[in-house]
């Protein structure tokens, strides 16, 4: 099974080529932005799976992924966000994406509907579909504070200090003190283990 994924954001990208390739029965392939993606999808043999990112450069929201489904071949193309509303996700199923995959899915669900997609079938969560727009609690965001769970969804979308520190609006010294606070509390060694025990546990 070969699937190719479209992501502007390193860490999230490399997380998720982890997954899929720790199952030994999946390859893939990576891009950046959409242009790139299309190169691939020109030049390569044809991919069981497209996974774009809707807010990678290049997408222009669903136009990207109209593009992308309009290139030879037939290639089945889903919908990859973390900012996506239930109402993008069905365009974009409308418009005829093999499925939309949030990424707060935890790993096991991200692998589990990247095969189901593959094989022919449209997914979208029907938690997410039919989800009402209230806050639930989880046991790992009991653990921080506010802050800190900003800082933590800021390192699950592969953001450098700099830029959660802006988004955030408060300093970089600041956002490495939370930082170490973080590790301690989740008994991650670095960002990357932060952000793989957020994602595994359906944080974000």
């Amino acid at each position: 099974m070969r699937v190719l994924i479209a992501d502007d954001h390193d860490l999230l990208r490399d997380t998720l080529v982890m997954f899929l390739e720790a199952k030994g029965d999946i390859e893939t392939a990576t891009a950046s932005d959409l242009e790139g993606a299309h190169k691939l999808i020109e030049s390569e043999a044809a991919f069981d799976l497209i996974l774009l990112d809707l807010n990678m450069p290049g997408m222009g929201g669903l136009d990207g992924l109209k593009k992308t489904l309009e290139k030879d071949g037939g290639q089945r193309v889903a919908l990859l966000s973390g900012e996506a509303t239930k109402e993008i996700a069905e365009q974009a199923l409308e418009a005829g994406a093999a499925g939309f995959v949030p990424k707060t899915l935890p790993a096991k669900s991200m692998i589990n509907a990247v095969k189901f997609m593959a094989m022919g079938e449209q997914y979208a969560p029907i938690d997410f579909m039919t989800a009402a727009e209230e806050p639930t609690s989880h046991p790992l965001a009991e653990k921080l504070t506010p802050r800190e769970l900003q800082v933590l969804k800021g390192l699950t979308e592969g953001k450098a200090n700099k830029e959660i520190a802006r988004d955030l609006e408060i300093t970089e010294p600041t956002i490495k003190l939370h930082m170490k606070t973080l590790y301690r509390k989740l008994d991650a060694a670095n960002r990357t283990q932060a952000a793989l025990i957020a994602r595994e546990a359906g944080l974000f």
